[in-house]
Order: C-alpha cells, then sequence, then structure tokens
C-alpha cells in the first residue's frame, strides 16, 4: 500500500461511507465479532458493532481517521502483524490497487482469519465499459490492469472458493470513488474530487487535464448527455465492482 501524498488530505471530503455498500459489507461479513480492516484508510466501512483491526501504513490516512475509530496499526497487508486464526474475519475496501503485492496480501488476509474475508474490488477485465474509461481515458484500462489482480487471481489467491457478487453503483453514491459518478459527470472536473480518485494520480497530468477538459466540454455543450442520456434514468449501474466473500473451511 503506498503514501497518499498532501493533495490526499482532504480525503474525506468526498471519501465517505456509502450506506447502500456498507449493507453489502455487513451482510457479508455475517456474525463475525472481530474483524481486521486491512488498507483501513480513513475507517470507511468499519463496523460500530464489531470489535475492528485497522492496518493503514499512510500516516496522511491514518491522520484522517475519527476520533471514535480504532487507532490503525501502521503495516502492509503483505506482513500483517496478527497471528494464525487470530480474527473472525478480514476485510479489504476498494484497497487491493495500492498493494505492493496484491496476491501476497490476499494470502495473508486467509492466513490471519479463521472465518471469512470479504473484498470490494474491481474486476479490471470491466475496464473499458465504463464510459469515462472508453471515451475520455482509455489509459485508465492499462492503469487497472497493472494494479488490480483479476477476479480468478484474487478467487484463487484466497484458497479457490468463494462467492463473486455483482456491486451496481447507485447513481447518487456518497463514496467519491472513481465509479462513483457515472451518472453526473460534472463531478469528475471538480478539482476537490480528484485527490479521492487514486487513479488520476497514476495518469500523465497532462492526460488527465486534456481528458477532463474535453469532458467539461461535452458536459457544457451537451454532448455527453446527447450520447449517455439514457443512463439518467438508470437508478444504478454495473460498472465492475464486485464484492468477494471468501470462506475458510
Amino acid at each position: 500500500m503506498s503514501e497518499y501524498d498532501a493533495s490526499r488530505a482532504a480525503y474525506t471530503a468526498t471519501r465517505r461511507t456509502d450506506p447502500r455498500i456498507a449493507a453489502l459489507v455487513e451482510r457479508a461479513l455475517g456474525d463475525a465479532r472481530t474483524v481486521v480492516n486491512v488498507g483501513a484508510g480513513a475507517g470507511s466501512y468499519e463496523s460500530p458493532d464489531r470489535e475492528v483491526i485497522a492496518i493503514e501504513p499512510s500516516a496522511t490516512m491514518r491522520a484522517q481517521r475519527p476520533p471514535d475509530a480504532a487507532e490503525a496499526i501502521d503495516a502492509r497487508a503483505e506482513e500483517l502483524p496478527l497471528e494464525d486464526d487470530s480474527v473472525d474475519a478480514a476485510m479489504a475496501i476498494l484497497t487491493l490497487h495500492h498493494w505492493a503485492d496484491p496476491i501476497s496480501g490476499l494470502r495473508e488476509l486467509r492466513r490471519v482469519a479463521r472465518g471469512r474475508v470479504v473484498l470490494l474490488t474491481f474486476d479490471p477485465a470491466a475496464a473499458d465499459s465504463f464510459w469515462l474509461v472508453r471515451d475520455y481515458l482509455p489509459e485508465l484500462a492499462a492503469v487497472d490492469g497493472a494494479r488490480f489482480p483479476t477476479i480468478d487471481e484474487t478467487v484463487g489467491a484466497l484458497g479457490g472458493k468463494a462467492t463473486v457478487e455483482r456491486v451496481p453503483i447507485p447513481h447518487d453514491c456518497r463514496d467519491g470513488f472513481l465509479g462513483a459518478f457515472w451518472r453526473r459527470p460534472e463531478r469528475y472536473v471538480e478539482p476537490a474530487v480528484r485527490p479521492g480518485i487514486s487513479t488520476f494520480g497514476e495518469l500523465d497530468p497532462e492526460v488527465l487535464e486534456r481528458a477532463l477538459a474535453k469532458l467539461a466540454t461535452d458536459v457544457e455543450s451537451g454532448a455527453w448527455r446527447r450520447r449517455y442520456g439514457g443512463l439518467l434514468a438508470l437508478g444504478e449501474l454495473d460498472i465492475g465492482y464486485r464484492l468477494i466473500t471468501a470462506l475458510k473451511n
């Protein structure tokens, strides 16, 4: 997992828990009482009703955790400071792409959880199904392909048996990750939104600025609406996010 730079200091301004996604995560965790949250960030999706051990290597992110959240441990997914089978469940929410070695990290989650592992991740094979990637930033497909394990690789690292659920993103998603604004294209060009989208930081700044300038022009001229106006009637959209639940036994 990589250190967020100072520009991520306002991360929590756009990255908040979406209650519908939280409900899916809670259901997947089942009756787990003790949960390690790996790549815990600012504490989104941590249940106040469970005993949480938060793992977060970024000092910037640790500093943004709310006062009532568990104090995060400075450690990495690939070397969790926990014994085998020491927690009921392990979870990792939209964080695999920040890990230096996602496969090793996934094996660590499986090692420390005596019950289940719950992941919210992205299927890199679906990258170009999203209009933002297909029409404006095709470079993102290569970035995601390099950073995200495939779904098969992810399941394999967790022992080979898991349920994989599609997670359609609500049109008014409160958590400002990359796919959150699929029905609100104007949000992508807002400077305050960009720090919460880590993939943008992986692109050449000139490529990003050129693409977002084109998007801004298309939104203002009505070109985006003419092309994608049908999306405005949808309440949610599947653009590749997946919830993976693996049981150890």
